[in-house]
C-alpha cells in the first residue's frame, strides 16, 4: 500500500466541481436495506448475514459510508442485491437500484468498448502512430522515435502523465497539453521524462482516446458512446448532467467526503463534492460540463466528457456491462465486441516485474489489460481475504466515491458496488488501509462477503 498515495487519489478521479456544501448527520434510525435473493441459488441465511454486513458499513466513522449498493452474479444469473443508506443528504434521498452515480474510472472500461468496436470495424488500429488519428504529431520529445499507439493509451504505457491538469475548455484543442508554450503544456510535465516501457496510471491518456473516437467517427464522444455502446447494453448513462432526462436526473446520487477545505475530520458533517443539484443541473460549472456548447467541434478535445472518470451510471445499467464482460463481449445474444477485442482487452498489456520496477502498480494494478485489470487472488492486490478467488474487472476512486466491478475468469460469477462518501482521507488514515490486500477497506468489506459467501460456494 506504500505506493497506493495521493498520486492514485488524482489519478483515479476526473475533474469534478466541488460545492463544498455541509449537512447534518443523519438521525440513527434511517438506514434501511432493500436487498434481493435468489431462492434457488442463495438461502436465506446467507442472506441475513450479507445483509447484516453490508447493513453495517452504513453509519458516520471510520470505514462507515452514507449509502452504498451491491449486485452479485453466480452462474450468470443474480442472485444478491443490497442498496443501503442514502444517495442523498438534506433531504433524505436512499439509494436504489437505479441511483445514478458519477462511478469514477468504471468509465474507463466504457471508453475501451468504444475504441474496441472501433477497431472491429477497422478504423482504428491499435498499433498505429495516434498522430494520424489526431491531425497533429503527438510524440513524447524524450522518446522522439517511439510512436504512441491507441494499445499504449488504453493500457497506461504511452509515456503520457496527467501533470497537475489533464482536462481544458471546450474552446481549446487537445494539442494545448503537448505543445510549447500550449496553454496547460506545463513546462513538459505531460510527457515521461525516463523509462519509455514504464507503467504509470494517466488519466490524460483516455481524453486522448475520447478525441481520437471523435476523430474517426465524426460524432461527440458521449453521443457516440449512447448510439453504439448504451443503446446496446439497454444503458440511458450519460456524461453531461444536462442531458440526463427528467426521471434520470431525480435518480442521480451525491458523493460525501468528511472534508473541509484540506482537513479531514470523520467528526465533519458529510460535505458534498459531486452532483449535489437541487432541482437542476446549472448550465455550466467549474470543471464539469453540465451542458455541451454548440460549438463544440468533435475531435478537438474530448475530455470536456471526463473518458476516464465522468460516467453516471446506475447500479442497474452497470449490471448489463457485467453480464457482457462475464458473456466474453456479448449481451442479449448480441456481441457487442467481437471475441478477439475482448481477448486482447483482458489480456494482460503489461505486467510488474519486481526485479525491473517497470511501473507504479499503486498496490493494486499489478497487471493491466486496456481499461481493464487482473488481480489474481493470491497476490498483493487480492480482494478476498480466505478465498483465493481471481478477478478481473476495475476500480474507481474519485472524490469519496469507490467502486468496483469485477467477473471471475472462467466462471460467470461477478460483482459490482459503490459506496457514495468517505468518513476518512483513503491511504493516510489508517482506518481507509485494506486488512489483507494492496487496496483499500472499503473495496474488501464489499467484496470479500462475496467471495466467502457466494462465488466459493460450489
Amino acid at each position: 500500500m506504500t505506493n497506493f498515495k495521493k498520486k492514485f487519489v488524482a489519478a483515479l478521479s476526473a475533474g469534478i466541481f466541488s460545492f463544498g456544501l455541509n449537512f447534518s448527520a443523519p438521525t440513527q434510525n434511517y438506514f434501511s436495506a432493500t436487498s434481493v435473493a435468489s431462492a434457488k441459488t442463495l438461502n436465506e441465511d446467507t442472506k441475513k448475514i450479507l445483509d447484516e454486513k453490508y447493513s453495517g458499513m452504513i453509519g458516520e466513522k471510520g470505514s462507515e459510508v452514507p449509502g452504498l449498493g451491491i449486485i452479485a452474479f453466480k452462474d450468470g444469473k443474480e442472485v444478491y442485491s443490497n442498496f443501503s443508506g442514502r444517495r442523498h443528504i438534506n433531504p433524505d434521498r436512499p439509494m436504489t437500484r437505479n441511483t445514478k452515480l458519477r462511478i469514477a474510472s468504471l468509465s474507463k472500461m466504457f471508453t475501451v468498448f468504444s475504441v474496441l468496436q472501433l477497431v472491429d470495424e477497422g478504423k482504428i488500429n491499435l498499433d498505429e502512430d495516434v498522430s494520424k488519428y489526431l491531425g497533429f504529431n503527438l510524440r513524447n520529445p524524450n522518446f522522439p522515435d517511439t510512436p504512441i499507439t491507441a494499445r499504449m493509451l488504453a493500457s497506461h504505457t504511452s509515456t503520457i502523465r496527467d501533470g497537475k491538469i489533464y482536462w481544458l475548455k471546450p474552446q481549446y484543442g487537445i494539442e494545448e497539453f503537448f505543445k510549447p508554450g500550449g496553454k496547460v503544456y506545463e513546462n513538459g510535465n505531460h510527457f515521461a521524462k525516463q523509462d519509455k516501457d514504464y507503467f504509470e496510471y494517466c488519466n490524460l491518456n483516455y481524453g486522448i482516446l475520447g478525441t481520437i473516437i471523435e476523430k474517426v467517427t465524426g460524432e461527440r464522444f458521449d453521443i457516440y458512446q449512447k448510439n453504439h455502446i448504451f443503446k446496446d447494453l439497454d444503458i440511458k448513462a450519460d456524461y453531461v448532467v444536462g442531458n440526463l432526462s427528467r426521471k434520470d436526473f431525480k435518480n442521480l446520487g451525491t458523493i460525501y467526503r468528511k472534508k473541509k477545505g484540506e482537513v479531514w475530520d470523520e467528526n465533519f458533517e458529510w460535505t458534498a463534492q459531486s452532483d449535489d443539484f437541487k432541482t437542476q443541473p446549472p448550465k455550466d460549472g467549474g470543471i464539469i460540463f453540465n451542458t455541451v456548447p454548440k460549438n463544440y467541434k468533435p475531435g478537438t478535445n474530448a475530455t470536456i466528457f471526463s473518458p476516464q472518470g465522468g460516467l453516471r451510471i446506475s447500479f442497474e445499467e452497470l449490471s448489463h456491462c457485467l453480464q457482457m464482460l462475464m458473456d466474453g463481449g456479448k449481451y442479449k445474444g448480441k456481441q457487442i465486441i467481437s471475441p478477439e477485442s475482448f481477448k486482447e482487452m483482458t489480456t494482460p498489456q503489461w505486467t510488474y516485474d519486481e526485479n525491473l520496477k517497470n511501473g507504479d502498480p499503486y498496490g493494486v494494478m499489478y497487471k493491466y489489460g486496456m481499461g481493464i485489470y487482473m488481480i489474481d487472488g493470491d497476490g498483493k492486490a487480492r480482494l478476498c481475504g480466505d478465498e483465493e478467488i481471481d478477478f478481473v474487472g476495475h476500480s474507481g476512486e474519485a472524490y469519496g466515491l469507490i467502486s468496483g466491478l469485477y467477473f471471475v475468469p472462467g466462471t460467470k460469477d461477478g460483482l459490482l458496488f459503490a459506496v457514495n462518501g468517505l468518513a476518512v482521507e483513503p491511504d493516510e488514515n489508517p482506518k481507509s488501509m485494506g486488512k489483507f490486500g494492496g487496496g483499500y477497506i472499503w473495496e474488501e468489506e464489499m467484496t470479500d462477503p462475496v467471495g466467502k459467501y457466494i462465488f466459493a460456494e460450489k
